[in-house]
């Protein structure tokens, strides 16, 4: 049946279970196995010809009530919790790849992103081929025989850049590759997708789904006969989310969009007052006019999220004293979370690429990002003051 609930309503309504104790908030369930009521029931849920739950590697009604909320969220068919972001690209591409298949992933994408493609899953003999984001010729000279999938973050980290989801999309269906999309940057809340043409979504839960830097996991979501191709990866690999985070996370899509929201006011603010410091170089954010693909994001998304980056004048050493100048701020490479984090790129989350992977996606040495939280404003920028 379809879902004809606004956001706001499947962020609170969508997939919960209750069990016959009537509890108001959902219940946890922490537990690793399921009792059945006879052989024959073991039996049934071993064949899968009866649904219920068996082992909470594969099977948790703590899990399965995040699963179903995200994909309402993100209106998708269907949705695999995992451990980690990292761990749902991976279920992701060993489910929808073989070996031999070829990739084509854009050079501006997380640093650990790429070790993952370049030095595990290359082992298993894929292929893997880096194009620019927004250059859309790059993706269709890249385009071989054997692409399977069109990988991309949008808008991206560090740089908050912008694809157009669309026309790579239809790339993709021309070569009959998929377009997966990592969407953690904006959230369903900010960006659907799905809506664009893209099949498959990736998510690292660990940032604004939970929003409080308490747990790690991630998510694919996708058509079902995609994602039963990645549950049943899921419950061999054993990759699985756990019920706690789960329920963290569940809780946390509640106040989704009401952090979304109050995220994307607050990064305006500061990306319009940084624009207007001396000693600051240059600004990417996706909701400036000055943003080369400010004109996209605003047609794809509903605003231009929480991420700032920003060039200080001078180099590594300036980045570096003003990062350690802050007070208030927290110095972590985590994002997405109601508290504001400040972190270098170059030597944090993209220091594992080589100089000149680094000088090829735009990151330079006095490159800056902040995750700006749900503090006041005028605090954050205090906290920058000695810029």
């Amino acid at each position: 049946m379809k879902n004809n609930k606004k956001f706001e309503t499947n962020s609170i309504r969508a997939g919960s279970i209750r069990s016959d104790q009537g509890e108001h908030s959902e219940a946890l369930y922490l537990t690793s196995s399921f009792i059945f009521k006879d052989a024959e029931e073991a039996a049934a849920r071993f064949a899968n010809t009866d649904q219920g739950n068996v082992y909470s590697r594969f099977t948790n009604p703590s899990v399965s009530m995040f699963e179903d909320r995200l994909a309402a969220l993100e209106e998708a068919e269907q949705c695999v919790a995992t451990s980690t972001g990292m761990s749902a690209i991976l279920a992701c591409v060993m489910s929808l790849c073989n070996t031999g298949d070829h990739i084509i992933v854009s050079k501006s994408v997380f640093g650990t992103t790429v070790k993952l493609f370049d030095n595990i899953l290359t082992k298993w003999g894929l292929r893997v081929t880096y194009v620019s984001l927004t250059k859309l010729n790059e993706w269709k000279s890249a385009v071989k025989p054997n692409t399977k999938l069109f990988f991309v973050e949008t808008p991206s980290n560090p740089l908050t850049e912008v694809c157009d989801i669309t026309s790579l999309s239809e790339l993709a269906h021309e070569s009959n590759s998929l377009l997966v999309v990592d969407n953690c940057f904006s959230t369903p809340a900010h960006q659907l997708p799905i809506k664009f043409g893209a099949d498959v979504i990736i998510h690292s839960a660990t940032k604004y789904l939970d929003g409080q830097g308490r747990c790690l996991g991630g998510a694919v979501l996708g058509k079902k006969n995609q994602m039963s191709l990645v549950a049943n990866f899921l419950r061999s690999a054993g990759t699985s989310m756990s019920p706690f985070n789960a329920w963290i996370f569940f809780k946390g899509l509640e106040t989704l969009k009401l952090r979304m929201d109050a995220h994307a006011n607050k990064a305006m603010d500061l990306a319009l007052w940084l624009e207007h410091q001396k000693s600051v170089d240059r600004v990417y954010y996706p909701g400036l006019p000055s943003h080369p693909n400010h004109a996209l994001a605003m047609k794809q998304q509903s605003s231009g999220g929480g991420i700032v980056s920003f060039e200080v004048s001078g180099h590594k050493k300036e980045a570096w004293d003003l990062i350690n100048s802050t007070k208030l701020i927290s110095i972590t490479a985590n994002l997405g979370d109601t508290r504001s984090t400040i972190t270098h790129p170059a030597s944090t989350t993209h220091s594992r690429l080589s100089q000149q992977e680094r000088d090829d996606s735009g990151i330079k040495d006095n490159l800056i990002r902040i995750a700006v939280g749900l503090e006041d404003i005028d605090d954050i920028k205090m906290d920058l003051s000695h810029l």
